[in-house]
């Protein structure tokens, strides 16, 4: 009986025509580019495929370089607040520095005669008593410090030595109660005692008579009289004048010229004639 379905090539002669094509179309696309235009379709159709094969790696890779970043930025942010606030901090001392510095300048370019040495020292304490304006500086009997000493800062009279330990030295300031110094006023060399008042930005000028020639902002130095402090230093600077005729004087207050509220670094003078062969000290001027 023959069979109904009749039966193909074997799976050899199969398997032989395939290689023999595959290596003839190899060929022909070697030798001819014959399929050049064919790859160009099939690859137009299939790159989409690629994208969205490729899609899902490239979404992971973008997270994770985003989450890499951002802990970046996080650590680097963190620095840099740490640096600010460092450098900050230098700075805050370097204005510091900056500032004593020029303190320390405007000190020792104070002018003062040739036949006086100056010294600076620096402040150590104030008295907390409020009925007396005293402090403590850091220098005392071994730099040659004596009672009565002249005191002033970068703008003007500070006040004089009151008591003289070994290494410091209590000052009177001008703005006590207890404290007078002689004065004139520099445009026309009229002579007044300035006494302290009790307040750190007012002196009182005593026994001024009505008729004399001052007006207010008139600059107060000092006269040079009682041997204390040395002439031509800015003392107070004349605020108000009150002249009731009904009072045998004028009523005259000025206000310091130093920073008696402010005070941190002080000029020492000596006249020459106290500064002996073993007081010497090396000229801070230099």
């Amino acid at each position: 009986m023959n069979s109904i379905f009749l039966r193909g090539p074997s799976l050899h002669i199969k398997l032989v025509f395939a290689l023999a094509l595959s290596a003839g179309l190899i060929v022909f696309d070697h030798v001819f580019d014959g399929f050049a235009t064919t790859r160009v379709y099939l690859n137009s159709v299939v790159s989409p495929i690629q994208y969205l094969a490729n899609l899902p790696s490239e979404m992971l890779n973008a997270s994770a370089s985003r989450l890499v970043s951002h802990q970046q930025l996080l650590e680097e942010n963190a620095e840099l607040q740490h640096d600010a606030v460092v450098l900050n901090g230098k700075l805050q001392r370097f204005v510091l520095l900056q500032e004593e510095n020029d303190r320390l300048r405007r000190l020792l370019n104070t002018p003062v005669r040739g036949d006086i040495r100056k010294e600076v020292a620096e402040l150590m304490a104030v008295d907390n008593n409020p009925y007396s304006h005293q402090i403590v500086i850091d220098r005392g009997a071994i730099q040659g410090v004596y009672e009565g000493q002249p005191v002033i800062d970068d703008k003007g009279i500070v006040g004089q030595i009151m008591q003289v330990g070994s290494t410091n030295s209590r000052v009177l300031l001008i703005s006590d109660v207890t404290h007078a110094i002689p004065v004139r006023v520099a445009r026309n060399n009229i002579r007044m005692i300035a006494s302290g008042s009790g307040s750190l930005n007012e002196l009182i000028i005593q026994h001024v008579p009505h008729s004399a020639d001052i007006e207010e902002g008139d600059l107060l130095l000092s006269s040079g009289l009682g041997n204390v402090f040395p002439e031509g230093y800015p003392v107070a600077i004349i605020t108000s004048i009150v002249r009731d005729e009904g009072r045998p004087f004028a009523q005259v207050n000025a206000e310091p010229v130093a920073l008696l509220d402010r005070l941190k670094y002080l000029l020492l003078l000596w006249p020459n004639n106290l500064v002996g062969p073993e007081q010497s000290v090396p000229d801070t001027e230099q």
